[in-house]
Parts: C-alpha cells; structure tokens; sequence
C-alpha cells in the first residue's frame, strides 16, 4: 500500500511532512498579513515617544516580561478585571511586542493611567511599600541611573525601517527628549502608556 511506501523511507516522509508544514502554514499565516484587523493600527494609536521607547527597552533589560505579560484574552474573567481584551491592531508599532501568558504579577496591556506616577515610582523603587504582600524585586537604581540618549535617535531609525511612522524631526529630536531624565522617568512614561488607545472601550 502507498502508506507503507511512505512510512519505510524515511526521507520520502521527511519531504512530505515539510510540505504539509508548509501548505499549512501558508494558509494560516499568509492571509492574516492582507487583513487590516491585524496590520492596522487601531484608531487613536501614536508610536512611542523617544522617552517611552526607552523605557520600553528599560524593560525588556530588566525582565519585566518575565512576569507581567501583555495580552488579556476574550474571557469574561479577563476583561472584567483588565479591561478590554487585546487586538492586533493595539501592537503594530511595537517591536518586539509584549504578548504572552506568564502572569507571576498582573497584565500590564491596560496598566496606562490607573495609577499616579508617583504610585509607580514608589512601586518600582520598592514595590512592598503600596504593595506589602508583592514578590516582584526593587528596581532602585532606575532612579539613579541617567539617560544621555546617545542612541535614541538609532533606535528610532531602526523603529522606522520596520514601519513605525517616525519623522526626520522625531529622530532628531530623540536625544534631547531623554536626555536628563532617569530611566525610572521612562519607564514610568512607558508604562503610562499602555493600553491607553483602547481605553475607551472598556
């Protein structure tokens, strides 16, 4: 029987695995790069700042993501305690972005404008100080070290080949937007940020 052809030489199964992965594959991912659900930012939605793109990366270094993902899924118990549940469209500018489902602390997707600065400031010099029962670490140096934004305006270069809608003045007003502040400002800032587009429709 032809099944017994294929299951007896090995590379014959090889080539045909690969082009069912493949045929699969391009059913499935391809058509989602021509909907404007998925490639579209959603109305309201601005590229990071400069300060807020550094604070992006502050956490990203920091291993944020390790605990807080940023994706809340369509369930009830979900959306009723994070907000709206996350679209595509929220993420286009972000590279990489934040999704995942590793929750040790809570979402952050709709974490922007919920609290003060201050309360994140004090959360992340130490966090048991508004939170006494919290496991997450104390991040006092991101208020002592200072941003000169020497390769801010590369980032933002490197943002733009990837299609983040970046002016010439964005890129060259980079440096003088971050430079002074902490990296505790920015990630303030980018925190402050999230979710924010879609805050209207929770």
């Amino acid at each position: 029987m032809s099944h017994e052809i294929v299951e007896k030489n090995i590379g014959l199964m090889a080539v045909l695995i690969l082009l069912v992965i493949s045929v699969g594959g391009l059913v499935e991912i391809v058509p989602l790069f021509f909907l404007k659900s998925t490639t579209e930012p959603v109305e309201g939605l601005k590229p990071y700042t400069a300060l807020q793109l550094e604070g992006r990366d502050i956490y990203i270094r920091e291993g944020c993501y390790l605990c807080h993902s940023q994706m809340i899924r369509p369930f009830r118990a979900e959306t009723e305690r994070y907000g709206h549940y996350s679209v595509a469209g929220e993420f286009v500018y972000d590279h990489p972005f934040q999704w995942g489902s590793k929750r040790t602390g809570p979402d952050l997707a709709r974490v922007g404008g919920r609290y003060s600065d201050d309360w994140h400031r004090v959360h992340l010099i130490n966090p048991r100080d508004v939170v006494p029962e919290s496991n997450m670490p104390s991040f006092p140096w991101l208020d002592e070290n200072v941003l000169d934004g020497r390769l801010t305006p590369k980032k933002l270069e490197v943002m733009r080949t990837m299609g983040v809608p970046y002016t010439d003045e964005d890129i060259a007003g980079a440096t003088a937007a971050v430079q002074g502040k902490t990296e505790l400002d920015a990630l303030v800032d980018y925190l402050q940020n999230l979710g924010t587009a879609l805050a209207s429709r929770r």
